[in-house]
């Protein structure tokens, strides 16, 4: 019996993308947070992407401690003022007026990208820490590696705990988070590729 050939087809593009997810998923659960001390590698910056408490709260911590100059934080809803966002942050009020910035044009993260391509050639910094979910950090990366390729931004992926990577097919949530996140990211890495033909 003859097999027609779009069955063979989609046969081989599901087993290439069920391969490609589980590589995903396994470089999204090598990526650790890091402790957060004065001796960590500091950057001239701070980038937090929007998306959950955790991410500002680092961010926030990590400018007190030193590890960057300024903080921008991308992504933020337009009604949301600053004196909300520090409210329980153990941050001076010097600090926060001198070195905490809010963007608040990106609504994706290809946004995110071009709002803080902005405000570091406008700050003049050549190196940022990009402090984002772990699962979000492979697009964010490969975006702002796109957006602003002179500029060195090192990861500092946050584990949100609803995110259970541990035996994460166990999980539907997490399934259903990854794989949409794993999707986005192959469309992503399409257009970059597009971009630079």
């Amino acid at each position: 019996m003859k097999r027609h050939p779009f069955l063979l087809l989609s046969i081989v593009v599901a087993a290439l993308w069920a391969w490609g997810f589980i590589k995903f998923v396994d470089s999204v659960s090598a990526l650790r947070e890091p402790d957060i001390h004065e001796s960590l590698e500091p950057a001239e910056a701070i980038v937090v992407l929007t998306g959950g408490s955790e991410r500002v709260s680092t961010g926030i911590e990590l400018l007190r401690l030193g590890n960057g100059k300024k903080l921008f934080i991308s992504g933020v809803h337009k009604n949301l003022p600053l004196e909300r966002i520090l409210k329980t942050s153990h941050i001076s009020p010097e600090l926060s007026s001198c070195c905490v910035v809010l963007g608040y044009r990106a609504g994706s993260t290809a946004g995110n990208a071009e709002e803080t391509r902005d405000w570091v050639a406008g700050e003049g910094f050549r190196s940022a820490r990009l402090v984002t979910a772990n699962y979000h950090m492979p697009r964010s990366l490969l975006l702002f590696h796109d957006a602003m390729p002179d500029i060195t931004f090192l990861p500092y992926p946050i584990m949100p705990d609803n995110v259970k990577l541990y035996e994460w097919w166990e999980y539907p949530g997490t399934i259903n988070l990854l794989a949409t996140e794993y999707c986005k990211y192959l469309v992503a890495s399409f257009e970059v590729w597009f971009r630079h033909l």
